[in-house]
C-alpha cells in the first residue's frame, strides 16, 4: 500500500537533516528534499528558460540529484541550488534552440496608443541570448563577471550582449502602434 510521507519540516534544521540523509544515500530523504526545492527551482528557471521552463526545471533537479553528495557545506545548500539551477536553465535554453525567436518587429500593434506593451510580451520577442543576460541582471542581480561565469562567455561578450539587449528592449518598449 502507498505510504503518505509526513509533512517536511522546512525549517533550516529540517532541511539540514534531509540533506544529510540524502547525501548518505537515503532515497526517501532525497525525494522529500527534491519535492521541497522544486517550487524554488521552477521559479528560478522561468525567467531564463521561459517556454522551456519545465525542461529546465527537470534538468536542474537531475543535476542537483547527481551532485548532492559533492556539497560539502550544508549551510550553502540554497546558494548551491540557485547556482546549479541557473546554470542548467541557461544550458537548457541554449540546447533547445531558443536563440532564434520572433523578430521584434512582430510586436502586436494596438489602435490605442495609450495601451502599454507588456514587459513579458517584449521579453518573449527578444532573442534568447538577450533574454538570458537581461534576466540574469534584473532578476538575479548578477554583474558582468558573474554572468560571464554562468554563461561560460568572455566578459566582453556579456557586456556587448547586455548593451544590445537593453537597446532592443527599449526600442521594443517605445515602439508606437502603426
Amino acid at each position: 500500500m502507498f505510504e503518505v510521507s509526513q509533512k517536511i519540516n522546512t525549517g533550516s534544521s529540517g532541511v539540514a537533516i534531509l540533506l544529510k540523509r540524502a547525501q548518505s544515500g537515503d532515497e526517501r530523504a532525497m525525494e522529500d528534499l527534491l519535492l521541497h526545492i522544486t517550487p524554488l527551482v521552477r521559479k528560478l528557471c522561468l525567467p531564463i528558460a521561459h517556454r522551456h521552463c519545465a525542461d529546465a526545471t527537470q534538468e536542474a533537479l537531475l543535476a542537483i540529484y547527481r551532485g548532492i553528495r559533492g556539497l560539502r557545506e550544508p549551510a550553502a545548500f540554497y546558494g548551491w541550488v540557485r547556482a546549479v539551477t541557473t546554470r542548467e536553465a541557461v544550458r537548457t535554453s541554449k540546447r533547445v534552440g531558443q536563440r532564434i525567436t520572433e523578430e521584434l518587429s512582430d510586436l502586436p500593434h494596438s489602435a490605442d496608443p495609450f495601451v502599454p506593451i507588456d514587459v513579458a510580451d517584449v521579453m518573449d520577442r527578444l532573442p534568447g541570448y538577450h533574454r538570458e543576460v537581461l534576466t540574469l541582471r534584473a532578476y538575479y542581480g548578477l554583474d558582468e563577471q558573474e554572468m560571464a561565469a554562468v554563461l561560460a562567455l568572455p566578459v566582453g561578450t556579456v557586456r556587448s550582449r547586455l548593451f544590445r539587449a537593453r537597446r532592443n528592449f527599449q526600442n521594443a518598449w517605445r515602439q508606437q502602434p502603426a
